[in-house]
This record gives C-alpha cells, sequence and structure tokens, in this order.
C-alpha cells in the first residue's frame, strides 16, 4: 500500500503544482522542480531514489510517443538540416567540450569518463523545451526546430553515453567499435521504427473499436522501445520514428472516435507523467547532496565550469551554424538567413531534464579494475545544470522573447489559407452531396447544403479582425444557452423518474460533444 499511496501522494501534488502555475501565470515544469526541491529537505517526506531504468523505458517513451505524434512531418522535414545540427552536432560539440573542461580540473579522471558526463549534460530535455516553447508562444518554425532537437538529441547522447562507458570499463574501442555501435544504435532504431509503423498502422487501420484502439496506441512506445533494445538498437529513435509515421498517416488508420479518444487520453497522460517527472527530479537534492564529500569551494568552481561550458557551447555551435550554411548559395536561396534573434532564443532554450539525471544515475559504480572516480560528484554536476538551466533558462526564457520582440505566426495569412483550404473542401462536400442527392429526401440535402455553406462562412469570418460579434460568434452564444435548458429538462425527468439513467447519459454525451464543438470553434 505504501508505494501506491506515495505515487497517488505525488499525482497530487504535481496536479496541485500545475493548476498554481496556471493561476499565477507560471510555467508549470518551473515551478515543480521548485516544489520538489523544497520538498525534498521536508522531515518525513516520501524520499525516491530515480531508477534510470524507469525513466529511460518507462517514462521517456511515452513521452516522445506523444510528441512525435504531433509533430508535423512537413514541417520536421523541411527543417532537418537545423535540427540534426543541433540534435546531432551540438550535443557532440557539448559533450566533448564539457568532458575536455572536466578533465582539466581533474587531470586523474580518465578523460573517457569525463566524456561520459559530457553526453550526460548535453542533450536538452524533451519535456522541456516543448512544454516551455508552447506556453510562450514562441514563432512556429522556432518551435518546430526545437521539438525536433527534443526528439533525436537524446539517441545521440545515448550512443555517445554507451561508447564513452565502454572505454571507462576497460573496453577496448576503436574508431571501427564507434561506428558500429552508431549504425547499431541509428540504424536499427529507424528499422525498428519503420517496423513498428507497419505493424500498429495495420493494428490500428483494423481495429473499429475506439477503446481497443486507445489500448493499442499506449502499448506503442514500450513495445517499439523493447523491441529496439532486444537488438541493441535505439529505442528512442525508434519511438521517435513509429510515432512520427503514426502520427503523420492517423486521418487514414483511425476513426474519428478513435483519433478524438487518442488525444484526449494522450493529453492526460502527458500532462501527468510531465508533472510527475518534473516533481521527482526536485526531490532528489537531498539525496544527490547527501553522498557528496567535495570541498565547498572545489565543488563551486566544477559546477560553475561546467555550468558556463554548457551554457556557451550552445551558441558557439549555433551562430556558425545558422550562418555558414548560407554561405552557400543554393542553401540561401532556398533558406535565407534569419535575424540574430532567433539563434539568441534557440539557445537560450536549452533546459536539461531527467533524462541527465537518469543517464547520470546510470554511469558505472566503478572503472577499469576496480578503480574508483568522483561518481557522486558527477551526479551532482548533473543535476546542477537541470536545476539551473530549467529554473534560471526556463523562467527567464519568456522575459527573452519579449526583449527581443520575436515576430509571431501572422494569424491573418493562417486564417487566409484556413479559409481558401475550407472552401475548397466544401466545394468538394457539395459535388459529393449533389452525387448523391437522389437518394435522400430534399429537405435533407438542402440542409446540408446550408451546413457546408456555414462552415465556408465561419472560416472567412475569422479574417474580420473586428470586436463585434460575427453570426457564428452569435450563434454558439446563444446554442450554449439552449444547450444548457436542455440538460436541465434531462436532469429534471431522470429526477423524477420519467426516464432512466441509461437515457440521461445518452443525451448528456450528444450535447456534451454538440457544446465542445462550439468551444472549438471559437478557441480557433
Amino acid at each position: 500500500m505504501e508505494p501506491l499511496f506515495e505515487v497517488v501522494v505525488f499525482l497530487a501534488i504535481a496536479t496541485l503544482g500545475a493548476a498554481l502555475a496556471r493561476k499565477l501565470g507560471l510555467l508549470a515544469p518551473i515551478l515543480l522542480v521548485v516544489v520538489g526541491l523544497a520538498l525534498s529537505f521536508v522531515p518525513g517526506f516520501p524520499q525516491v531514489r530515480l531508477d534510470p531504468d524507469l525513466v529511460l523505458v518507462g517514462i521517456l517513451p511515452p513521452l516522445l510517443y506523444v510528441a512525435a505524434l504531433e509533430t508535423s512531418v512537413p514541417a520536421f522535414r523541411l527543417n532537418l538540416r537545423p535540427i540534426l545540427l543541433l540534435a546531432v552536432g551540438l550535443v557532440i560539440f557539448t559533450a566533448f567540450a564539457v568532458g575536455l573542461v572536466v578533465h582539466l580540473l581533474l587531470p586523474a579522471v580518465p578523460f573517457a569518463v569525463c566524456l561520459a558526463l559530457g553526453a550526460v549534460v548535453a542533450p536538452p530535455d524533451a519535456v522541456a523545451a516543448t512544454a516551455v516553447a508552447r506556453r510562450i508562444g514562441l514563432p512556429r518554425r522556432v518551435v518546430t526546430i526545437l521539438e525536433g532537437e527534443s526528439l533525436i538529441n537524446d539517441a545521440t547522447a545515448l550512443v555517445l553515453l554507451r561508447v564513452a562507458t565502454m572505454a571507462t570499463i576497460g573496453t577496448s574501442v576503436g574508431v571501427g567499435d564507434v561506428a558500429w555501435e552508431v549504425l547499431v544504435a541509428t540504424g536499427g532504431g529507424i528499422v525498428m521504427g519503420l517496423l513498428g509503423v507497419v505493424v500498429f498502422g495495420f493494428l490500428h487501420k483494423r481495429i473499429t473499436d475506439p477503446l481497443l484502439d486507445n489500448a493499442v496506441s499506449l502499448i506503442v512506445p514500450f513495445a517499439v522501445v523493447f523491441a529496439a533494445e532486444e537488438i541493441h538498437a535505439s529505442g528512442v529513435v525508434a519511438v521517435v520514428v513509429t510515432g512520427l509515421g503514426i502520427g503523420h498517416k492517423m486521418p487514414l488508420l483511425m476513426s474519428a472516435a478513435s483519433r478524438l479518444q487518442i488525444g484526449a487520453f494522450w493529453r492526460l497522460v502527458r500532462f501527468l507523467l510531465e508533472g510527475l517527472v518534473f516533481l521527482l527530479v526536485g526531490l532528489q537534492l537531498r539525496e544527490v547532496v547527501r553522498d557528496l564529500d567535495e570541498p565547498l569551494g572545489f565543488l563551486a568552481a566544477i559546477t560553475g565550469a561546467v555550468l558556463v561550458t554548457v551554457f556557451l557551447t550552445r551558441f558557439v555551435w549555433l551562430f556558425p551554424a545558422t550562418y555558414l550554411a548560407r554561405l552557400v548559395p543554393r542553401v540561401r536561396q532556398r533558406d535565407p538567413a534569419p535575424l540574430a534573434k532567433f539563434p539568441i532564443v534557440i539557445g537560450w532554450a536549452g533546459m536539461r531534464g531527467v533524462v541527465t539525471l537518469a543517464a547520470a544515475l546510470a554511469l558505472p559504480l566503478t572503472l577499469a579494475q576496480d578503480r574508483p572516480y568522483p561518481r557522486q560528484l558527477f551526479i551532482w554536476l548533473a543535476f546542477a545544470v537541470i536545476v539551473v538551466t530549467l529554473v534560471g533558462q526556463g523562467a527567464t526564457l519568456p522575459a527573452v522573447a519579449r526583449r527581443l520582440k520575436l515576430p509571431p505566426d501572422d494569424p491573418v495569412q493562417d486564417a487566409l489559407s484556413a479559409a481558401g483550404v475550407q472552401q475548397q473542401a466544401s466545394r468538394a462536400a457539395r459535388e459529393r452531396l449533389d452525387e448523391l442527392a437522389e437518394s435522400a429526401p430534399t429537405a435533407v440535402v438542402e440542409r446540408l447544403r446550408r451546413v457546408a455553406q456555414e462552415r465556408t462562412n465561419l472560416a472567412w469570418e475569422r479574417l474580420g479582425g473586428t470586436e463585434r460579434e460575427t453570426p457564428s460568434q452569435a450563434y454558439g452564444r446563444l446554442r450554449q444557452e439552449m444547450i444548457d435548458a436542455e440538460r436541465e429538462v434531462f436532469r429534471a425527468a431522470r429526477d423524477s423518474g420519467r426516464i432512466p439513467e441509461e437515457v440521461l447519459v445518452r443525451a448528456y454525451r450528444d450535447l456534451d460533444l454538440e457544446e465542445s464543438l462550439l468551444r472549438r470553434e471559437e478557441e480557433s
């Protein structure tokens, strides 16, 4: 009972923390980390030591999967060059830079061990980056690049960590070994991911029950990770590939009911896991600090050196990566150089998270021939990087974005594009209706024609930009009042015994669906 009770307590705190963050206008990940830091020193509060396998196999796959499901494959492909430069190039550059700095400060520790620490702190966190970027409303392309980076960079870091760990435990590692590890991890992950798209796409295509579709969707990330790990491939790459593929094909694979239910289900899973993850990160502080025995001055110096290195390497890499590629005329013509404010805000969004801590906890206890090394110091350094980047950079990122005055996405252009496509869609719908008109009563056909026309009118109304109430807004306001009145009648009929509970449930379900559609149209 006690472990279950602790899980419920943690979920309750994460939920309350997220609610408080919304009320105060703060970013939930940052507030939850701070709450966890404070609770870690409360006497008698449950202390949880993170299991690296639980994080890397139990928590990360579903979070990566839902992020990949929601990622636009065309946008991902269009921004593949900057994504790979960050997710592969920057991770390797940061890992070697941090490894070199730590090796200079700890010359007795082999460089391979220091490189392992560099791989641990190199990748920005998938959860933190997307949560913060979307919350503060960064431009769409910036969000796409940050999301794409966070989907792939964990795989790069974990492969590099695996190679460095092999060297730390005395295994001879040559160039051929490194190349083979990269090939197996990345290539195997891509193959397993594509296999996951085929297998689970096949299942989704043939399942008609939304509940079964939902159950299969929950199984997908774990099944793909386990299959990839079985052949020593990258589970992260496999999950991302499967999520991108199924997300791109979802309109063809699932019914409308399945898509609606799966969307709601994954939003809940992401909300709970994200809150739990950041709370657990903060709760590790007392455990991490307790085992430290380095002098305070040295601890402050090496922590500061690692933090500065992690911060600077991102900017040192970003500006050449952004502008040197534009020296090629074909690249410059296809993708003109952005203003300097764009790489600045991307550079500032380098928050680390739970993967960094899990990877640090997975470091070997000893080196070859059982030689000790300051493992607990390395765990502290990883923890310090997480807290400082997440709280420091994450909390100031909204202010940095406002100060830089990044040009927002043009809502008028978005509305114009949507209205144009909606007009084409309504025309196609009317043409199909005309083909089938003889099989239905004239009144029904005319009603459906009006529905198609109203959808087109609604799309064009959004271009008005006036403060006056549009006809569609008036319709939504009045229809909402009517729905409330209908609900009250059904409830009173149930209470008086005129209708059974099942009738009330069906009626409420239909009214709830209509109300959710009204609210969706108001928000869009």
